[in-house]
Order: C-alpha cells, then sequence, then structure tokens
C-alpha cells in the first residue's frame, strides 16, 4: 500500500485498522507520479498495482471502489494464484 501522506500519518491510519503490513509514504509524490497516479493539486488516483516477486507489474486495477475492494484484492489474488496466508494476531 502506498499513499502520499506522511508517515506519521499513515501509522496512524494503519493502526486504526489493524493492518500488518507497512504502507509507504510518499509525500514527495515521486512514487505516485512514476506509477502514472499523481495528479495535480489533489489526491493520487487510487489504483490497485498487483506485483509479482520478479517486480513485473502483473495488473493493474483503475476501478477500485473502497466499499467492495477487499473482497475484489482477494479474489484478483486467487486468480493470479497468489497463496493465501493465515492471520496471525
Amino acid at each position: 500500500m502506498a499513499s502520499v501522506d506522511t508517515p506519521e500519518t499513515n501509522k496512524r491510519f494503519a493502526e486504526s485498522l489493524g493492518v500488518d503490513y507497512p504502507i509507504l509514504s510518499d509525500p514527495s509524490r515521486k512514487v505516485a507520479s512514476a506509477y502514472g497516479v499523481a495528479r495535480e493539486g489533489e489526491l493520487a488516483a487510487r489504483w490497485t498495482f498487483y506485483i509479482g516477486r520478479d517486480g513485473k507489474i502483473l495488473y493493474i486495477d483503475k476501478q477500485v471502489s473502497p466499499s467492495t475492494h477487499g473482497q475484489a484484492i482477494a479474489g484478483k489474488l486467487a486468480e493470479l494464484g497468489v497463496t493465501r496466508r493465515g492471520r496471525t494476531r
């Protein structure tokens, strides 16, 4: 996950959701620009990039709906053959 927010804002966000993965902070928008999602004066476009272990982009979802995207991600990962990992809490 990546965001153009500060590391402090992303840390609070991650803690509020209880996520167990890091969130890339990109306040300079360099990464957002490299991926083509930076928009002038706005938040970055909400796209999901599925990246293989070899670093190659496997799929880009440009139709992200926050209310259903968790299920969409799980479905796409299964379609791409990504092994599901167990939750550790």
